[in-house]
């Protein structure tokens, strides 16, 4: 059932409004004044084809909660409890009333983010851009000109190692085994663990004749309890089929897969983790899925976000780039800046600008080309500040869900920067010119 809309109550006549008691210059009360909340609840209750039922939650409640999240880098239940002790974070949720209990369940947010699927939060994206318009953070222009980039979105998985897959492995058959009643010859609940240290001990003392005598043992303990497994399938309920045979297929392709191998699997949990080669000398490979961004040339803001899994060439990722920053900004770039990664990509009636692209290039065209870099810091302070470092979510939907919030929260995090600046400078203003530098000043101006 779509969510039930708010009526004033009876007790509510003797309460003070929540607006009353706070400052009605702080960034939140203005972002949220600025926010068009009509655009995202008709979007989020197409979700609710049936009329009967609880009621749902508001759907500023989950989208303000969302976007704060994601701008302040927080769990889900950190969210909810700061919503409790926060009374800005109340007011740009929609309350009217001072509230002094948890609005929802931290697991409410893993549910809605399923049930509005990537079309809602592209449409919180979209929210975020029609805000900077309405606030003056960006003009009818800034997106003719883009930046656009791509990044590894690591996934939430441990460092992947033989032994430690191995050893995971025969800890999840060991676990189906004892949950569906079968009989075991051998777990190996005392010697597996013990060869999975050793290995780690060989391999830190470069001994790795014995690191790979030891893994093969590790390897054959594995195999032994999957074959036994697999001998006693017809033991297990109904039920409980596809479950189990889909753990086995995993630990089929953990036990066969080879160094060398293309498409091998990284975590046991999550198998759609490529290994992605960035040349970092500090961190050559990443655990994830590629993540391609789209920033306006100027600003910095975040007008396109999508998750590219199978580790795509960049230029096969562009076509799609530009075509939700269409969408979500209801324009189409006329120019957009890439590094040399996007070599051979061509579109239609846009304009592709290379970095160290020289031949027909003018000093203005150059000086494109070499805001490029731009979009760098902006990748890294949604992995530093924003929450695009780690992908808590699971599989390839968390994986394009969690993507496009970590853009809708950069572009709050840069609105709100905005309005503290705006504020300051009317302090600034009325103080008579005493309390601002001079790089403030611009800024806010700006």
């Amino acid at each position: 059932m779509g969510p039930k809309p708010q009526t004033p109550q009876s007790g509510d006549l003797f309460r003070f409004p929540l607006a009353e008691h706070l400052n009605p210059k702080h960034e939140l009360v203005l972002l949220g004044d600025a926010m068009d909340w009509s655009e995202i609840e008709r979007s989020f209750s197409a979700h609710f084809a049936s009329t009967t039922g609880r009621p749902a939650l508001p759907s500023r409640l989950v989208a303000g909660l969302l976007y704060l999240q994601h701008a302040y880098d927080c769990s889900d239940e950190i969210a909810v409890n700061t919503w409790v002790e926060n009374p800005y974070w109340q007011f740009f949720t929609g309350e009217t009333y001072l509230q002094i209990e948890s609005p929802i369940d931290p697991s409410s947010l893993t549910r809605w983010r399923k049930r509005i699927g990537e079309e809602g939060v592209e449409t919180m994206l979209m929210a975020t851009i029609k805000a900077g318009r309405k606030l003056g953070l960006l003009k009818a222009a800034s997106t003719d000109r883009v930046i656009v980039d791509t990044t590894v979105m690591p996934k939430a998985v441990a460092h992947p190692t033989d032994s430690r897959l191995l050893e995971r492995s025969r800890q999840h058959l060991v676990k189906l085994a004892d949950d569906n009643g079968i009989a075991l010859r051998q777990n190996y609940n005392r010697e597996a663990p013990r060869i999975a240290m050793q290995i780690g001990r060989y391999a830190h003392a470069k001994q790795f004749r014995r690191m790979k005598k030891s893994l093969r043992t590790l390897k054959s303990r594995v195999g032994r309890v999957y074959r036994d497994i697999g001998r006693q399938m017809d033991q297990i309920a109904e039920s409980r089929q596809d479950a189990a045979k889909d753990l086995m297929h995993r630990v089929n392709r953990i036990l066969t897969q080879a160094t060398k191998d293309k498409n091998k699997l990284y975590a046991l949990h999550a198998p759609e983790v490529e290994c992605i080669s960035k040349g970092k000398a500090r961190n050559p490979y990443e655990f994830g899925v590629k993540v391609t961004v789209a920033t306006t040339l100027k600003e910095g803001f975040v007008v396109g976000m999508r998750s590219m899994p199978g580790n795509p060439y960049d230029g096969h990722t562009l076509e799609e780039a530009i075509e939700q920053v269409s969408i979500l900004a209801q324009r189409t770039p006329k120019t957009v800046i890439v590094d040399r990664g996007y070599q051979g990509a061509e579109l239609e009636g846009i304009r592709i600008l290379r970095s160290g692209q020289k031949r027909g290039i003018s000093r203005t065209l150059h000086a494109m080309i070499r805001r490029r870099s731009a979009i760098e810091p902006t990748i890294g302070h949604m992995k530093t500040d924003g929450r695009l470092a780690r992908n808590p979510l699971k599989g390839a939907l968390g994986d394009a869900l969690h993507a496009v919030l970590c853009g809708a929260g950069h572009n709050i995090r840069l609105l709100l920067k905005k309005l503290r600046l705006l504020f300051t400078f009317i302090v600034w203003a009325i103080s008579g010119g005493r309390t601002m530098s001079r790089s403030t000043h611009q800024l806010a101006v700006g």
